[in-house]
């Protein structure tokens, strides 16, 4: 702090003014404080601790007149090391200060810097292609027929990945065409780490997709999960090992599934430590007939002080985007039970 570097034991004794010797400044190399007992050193903050001296008294509970200062009413209470932040308090050297596996922000870096990494090992951020499917879909400034949807998933999916920290997303539209569906796919397989494709994997007529890239040497690793939203979620390895998620073209089961599965995965591929969903108590009692997990959007809410309560709040239907709007993520209920009451303590996952 601002003040006067001294010595505990002159306060100790019963002395209250001390004659100021010298300045010292933040950056400058340490004065010695003279052998005379009422002797003290100005400091700035962030200066090092003169050497003999073992406390500082801040300016706020001194009196300067001219050379001298004198202590204020209440002076005993600086004792040795008061105001004096001592080498090694935050770490010793040594410490792992930053695990691997931490996505790096403005605090992680400050300690890169401050410990004098000039560079650091990072995991590269994949090249994510979002596949977009149907004849349906049109461009979001085109003008919408009755048989037609403007393009919404692609462009939603995009947006949260780059919230996540996955800056090299592009995006792509098929049409339910086979042979576009067989170029198009070839080349994103080809240049992409991690392809995203919305629609075409249910058991329509023009769901194409799902044996398009068995041709193309995909594996199927599964095909549909008990759930609601996003029953049809297809997932794949290609022969280079691309992970292929084929979410379901509803856009509520897309984001949904984006959520609960692909970052998820996305993380844990790219290295980060692993964080446990979060729990929460449910805010009124739900009901759900079908057993299936139901992944149901809620509003997070206050409870009792200090509680954090999840209120239902599901949407329309599986393509009322605008349902989710003011929601702030996703609970699991499991499929065990159709029924769940109100405090029912079950897992949040929280929209990026």
């Amino acid at each position: 702090m601002d003040g006067f570097a001294l010595r505990a034991v002159a306060i100790a004794a019963g002395l209250s003014q001390f004659k100021v010797e010298r300045v010292q400044a933040a950056g400058m190399r340490p004065f010695q404080l003279s052998g005379e007992t009422a002797a003290c050193i100005e400091v700035m903050t962030g200066a090092v601790l003169p050497e003999g001296a073992d406390t500082v008294v801040p300016y706020e509970d001194t009196l300067r007149e001219g050379a001298n200062i004198n202590l204020m009413k209440g002076h005993d209470k600086f004792q040795v090391g008061h105001a004096v932040h001592h080498r090694g308090t935050d770490h010793h050297a040594g410490d792992v200060i930053v695990s691997a596996g931490t996505l790096l922000s403005g605090r992680e870096i400050a300690v890169a810097a401050a410990c004098g990494y000039a560079s650091l090992s990072v995991s590269q951020s994949p090249k994510i292609a979002i596949v977009a499917t149907g004849d349906e879909l049109v461009e979001v400034d085109a003008p919408a027929a009755a048989h037609q949807i403007r393009r919404s998933n692609d462009y939603a999916v995009r947006a949260a990945l780059i919230t996540a920290g996955f800056s090299h997303v592009s995006r792509f539209h098929l049409r339910d065409v086979r042979h576009e569906i067989e170029h198009l796919l070839w080349h994103i397989l080809a240049e992409f780490d991690v392809v995203i494709i919305s629609g075409g994997v249910s058991k329509g007529k023009f769901d194409y997709l799902p044996a398009e890239l068995e041709r193309q040497g995909v594996k199927k690793i599964f095909h549909g999960v008990a759930q609601r939203p996003g029953k049809p979620f297809w997932f794949g390895l290609s022969a280079r090992q691309t992970p292929v998620f084929a979410l379901p073209g509803n856009p509520v089961s897309t984001y949904t599934c984006l959520h609960r599965y692909v970052l998820p995965a996305l993380a844990y591929a790219g290295g980060f430590l692993a964080k446990p969903a979060r729990r929460v108590a449910l805010a009124a009692p739900v009901s759900f007939k079908p057993r299936l997990t139901w992944l149901l959007p809620v509003k997070l809410v206050e409870g009792q002080p200090g509680e954090c309560l999840a209120q239902p709040d599901p949407s329309n239907t599986s393509g009322d985007f605008a349902g989710l709007i003011g929601t702030d993520g996703i609970v699991e209920l499991a499929a065990e039970s159709t029924s769940f009451q109100a405090g029912t303590i079950v897992p949040f996952y929280p929209w990026i």
